[in-house]
């Protein structure tokens, strides 16, 4: 990447020397702008120009990208705070809240020094540590209103110890984890690391996906979709070349698993993305990580370093002839990156707004090639299938989904976080037998079953078993989370914060959605505050409908979900006859 003559101001050459990685191709605009941040002006009207000169794009494309993700600003910054104000940090902090007639961002703004910036954002993926705080690019919490003045002095909190197993727990991907040193290959290697490339790249591209179709892997990033299938779509096209990619951007609420993984062993996601660049016919890949997470994107950069410098990545693996390169790519806040089509388009330097589909990306993908795009966990149970065959995967479950699955649950219960366990739990199992039963005081009232996007159900639904498919008995399962709330949650204050998340993420490329989710979000607005109108549960139920039927990606088609669940099984807290306290 070269300077070119302009009357700007020329971007600084260590600047320069942090974005290469892509030469001078639009698709390093997003690293290049969050570089550009770091500088004194920021991302000024110039420095933006400037950048779009320097990569062939039209200036206006810039401040487009600019402008979409919440990471970036145009406004001069020195230090940044981020307050979390997702469902679970605002359960966690909502009796704080209540007690002050400001909301959190101004209280915290009034605690913390006059050089920083406090702005709130829909998720941190920190939600095992809520109420959570982002202090620049460090990860913080739980943190309270009173204590953020000690974190832009450098407390970060203690992060959760998912080492030690929980009873009744079945671990595979979360095996040795506390033994495991994360940032050196020798220690992933002593258990197990690269095993399951060595038997792959030892069969034919063919075999090793025929063992993952029998195995019956399904897509852990929610919709189930069978991994093998997919990854024979990709291998059957005769359009080179060909990429593979990890979703890494769990920017919903509730969901923090791909987080664990990276911090627990790197290796089995860079080793299943490898196994699925050999069965594909894929020579290059990239791991999209969400922006918040730059200290698990560091800890992947040195994994890939480390597993270059043992053949176990790059040129000629092991002296195979396979050669398979991963690279590593930082999002900047924007929940839509989590659809892959837009994704896809964030990585090629685009605003991250979905595609129109068909074509899927198995045939269309990044770059206009076929590409397969996974979840961070289907990845890391790939190693341990290659390594101890379907059947073993199989026996690892007595339900019909085999294999393993992370679950993670949080809210009022004894014990929150992550465990592993197999296909087929109820959520009275969730609750009880792995979160440690209800916290003293509380009863059950409702939970929030796959994430954001997902069920409120009440608790006629606590012995449904779970699978990809109990959604059509009115729970979902979606990417294994649960937020559990007690008698003193509102489902009316709830839901309100739900459609707070979705409106301020929506990517605003259709109507429906645009407007849909900040309308819905008004509306319950008035409801958690007001007497609940017939018009009003009308119009909500009228916007849930269009959305559902109109909204161009999953944004918009699944927040009637969250709408639809609650208003069934929670009628008489959204009855017209009923006055909030």
């Amino acid at each position: 990447m070269t300077n070119k003559t302009t009357r700007f101001k020329p971007i600084p050459q260590e600047i320069l020397e942090k974005s290469v990685e892509l030469s001078n191709s639009p698709e390093v605009l997003l690293e290049l702008l969050s570089n550009l941040q770091a500088l004194p002006e920021s991302l000024s009207r110039d420095n933006i120009t400037y950048a779009a000169r320097l990569l062939n794009i039209p200036a206006h494309h810039a401040y487009g990208v600019t402008t979409f993700y919440s990471m970036l600003s145009t406004e001069t910054r020195k230090n940044t705070l981020r307050i979390c104000d997702g469902p679970v940090c605002w359960i966690k902090r909502a009796s704080a809240e209540e007690k002050h007639t400001k909301n959190v961002v101004d209280l915290i703004s009034d605690t913390v020094p006059s050089e920083w910036t406090v702005e709130r954002s829909s998720c941190l993926g920190l939600c095992d540590r809520a109420p959570a705080i982002l202090v620049n690019d460090d990860q913080a919490g739980p943190i309270s209103i009173g204590e953020t003045k000690n974190a832009c002095q450098g407390w970060k909190g203690v992060p959760t110890d998912y080492s030690i197993p929980r009873p009744n727990e079945k671990r595979v991907m979360l095996a040795n984890t506390d033994q495991i040193d994360p940032n050196d290959i020798h220690s992933a290697i002593k258990f197990g690391g690269y095993l399951g490339l060595q038997t792959a790249l030892q069969l034919t591209p063919e075999e090793v996906i025929a063992i993952i179709e029998a195995s019956g892997l399904q897509g852990r990033g929610g919709a189930g979709f069978p991994v093998g299938r997919k990854w024979k779509f990709v291998s059957q096209a005769q359009i080179f070349p060909k990429y593979i990619i990890a979703n890494a951007d769990e920017s919903e609420p509730l969901i923090f698993k791909d987080r664990v993984l990276i911090d627990s062993n790197p290796h089995q996601l860079l080793e299943g993305m490898a196994i699925g660049g050999y069965a594909c016919g894929a020579s290059e890949a990239y791991i999209y990580i969400r922006g918040e997470y730059v200290s698990q994107a560091q800890r992947l950069k040195l994994a890939i370093k480390q597993a270059g410098e043992l053949g176990w990545l790059g040129d000629n693996i092991q002296g195979s002839g396979f050669s398979f390169h991963i690279h590593v790519h930082l999002g900047a806040g924007a929940y839509i990156c989590g659809e892959e089509t837009a994704l896809i388009e964030s990585l090629e330097g685009k605003r991250g707004e979905p595609r129109l589909r068909p074509p899927y990306p198995p045939t269309f993908g990044f770059r206009g090639h076929p590409t397969a795009v996974n979840n961070v966990e289907s990845f890391a149970a790939v190693p341990h299938i290659m390594k101890n065959g379907s059947d073993w995967w199989k026996s690892l479950s007595t339900y019909s989904v085999p294999g393993t699955k992370l679950y993670m649950i949080l809210g009022h219960v004894r014990k929150p976080g992550i465990f592993e366990a197999p296909f087929g739990l109820t959520l009275r199992q969730i609750i009880d037998d792995y979160g440690g039963g209800l916290q003293d005081g509380s009863s059950f009232h409702f939970a929030l079953t796959g994430g954001a996007a997902g069920t409120m159900v009440n608790s006629s639904m606590l012995d449904i078993p779970l699978d990809y498919s109990s959604s059509q008995k009115g729970i979902g399962l979606g990417a294994g989370a649960f937020l559990i709330c007690d008698n003193r949650v509102s489902s009316v204050a709830f839901l309100r914060e739900l459609l707070h998340f979705f409106a301020a993420e929506s990517c605003g490329k259709c109507t429906p959605c645009r407007v849909g989710t900040w309308r819905a979000y008004n509306l319950l607005c008035q409801m958690a505050d007001n007497e609940i109108t017939e018009p009003d549960i009308d119009e909500l139920k009228a916007l849930s409908e269009n959305m559902l039927l109109t909204s161009f990606c999953g944004l918009g088609q699944s927040v009637p979900i969250s709408i639809n669940s609650a208003l069934a099984n929670f009628a008489s807290e959204f009855s017209a006859s009923r006055k909030r306290d």
